[in-house]
């Protein structure tokens, strides 16, 4: 089976069995790619919300951890089944291994992108602009694991490394790249898609890296307060 065949194979029965969500701003899904989608993670369900709710192929950007056999159970464990089912010490990580199995699999099929850290980062950025020069679109959850969530949205500050594939891409096409903000509010089951931040070659790199996490961080951020106020309200909910 083929890694896009997989990939909707997947959305659909994650749609039909987990998420069964819909998705808000479709007039904002692009005729053609590539683009960078950037989304809150909301836990373990933001990725799956964002692969079942949009009519793209995506490729996420995954910890290296998960596509490695020797590390995948142990970060599963500490980053998903002790936290978020939770399931007790030692059953914990038996359950890990055997979840690992599959989702390494899985993740490698999709050709997912790997994080490296430190140094290898760059061997990320340089593979996602692979990906987006052959037309691709990547799929990316920059929130900082290290840092505090905010009570109201459940979201850390994101990081603005992801940005720099405005110019790197820039730089290999002379194109310029659009991010869509894509908001996941679990509770509601509902991914709004909202308008592209598109890259500007005529700003300094640093400030527009900054820009871009930003101005992302802020639509995403706004538009899940937006939600949870109407939900709040009782005002009806757009479709």
């Amino acid at each position: 089976m083929s890694g896009d065949v997989l990939y909707r194979v997947l959305a659909g029965l994650l749609d039909a069995l987990i998420w069964g969500g819909e998705l808000v701003g479709d007039e904002n899904l692009p005729d053609e790619g590539p683009a960078v989608y950037v989304a809150n993670h909301a836990l373990a369900l933001g990725p799956l919300a964002v692969m079942c709710s949009l009519p793209l192929r995506l490729y996420p950007w995954v910890i290296s951890d998960m596509l490695e056999w020797d590390k995948a159970a142990a970060y599963l464990n500490q980053d998903f089944v002790e936290t978020q089912l939770p399931v007790p010490v030692p059953f914990s990580m038996s359950l890990s291994r055997l979840i690992s199995q599959a989702s390494v699999r899985l993740l490698r099929a999709i050709e997912s992108i790997p994080v490296w850290q430190g140094e290898g980062l760059l061997a990320t950025y340089r593979l996602s602009v692979d990906y987006l020069v052959r037309g691709r679109s990547l799929l990316i959850f920059p929130e900082d694991p290290a840092q505090p969530a905010d009570e109201q949205c459940q979201m850390t500050p994101f990081k603005k490394g992801f940005a720099r594939l405005g110019e790197m891409y820039f730089e290999r096409s002379q194109k310029l790249l659009n991010f869509y903000p894509l908001t996941v509010h679990p509770g509601l089951r509902q991914v709004t898609l909202g308008k592209p931040i598109v890259f500007n070659p005529n700003n300094n790199p640093a400030n527009e890296r900054v820009r871009i996490t930003r101005v992302l961080e802020s639509i995403i951020r706004n538009t899940y307060l937006e939600i949870a106020l109407k939900s709040y309200s009782g005002i009806p909910l757009p479709h």
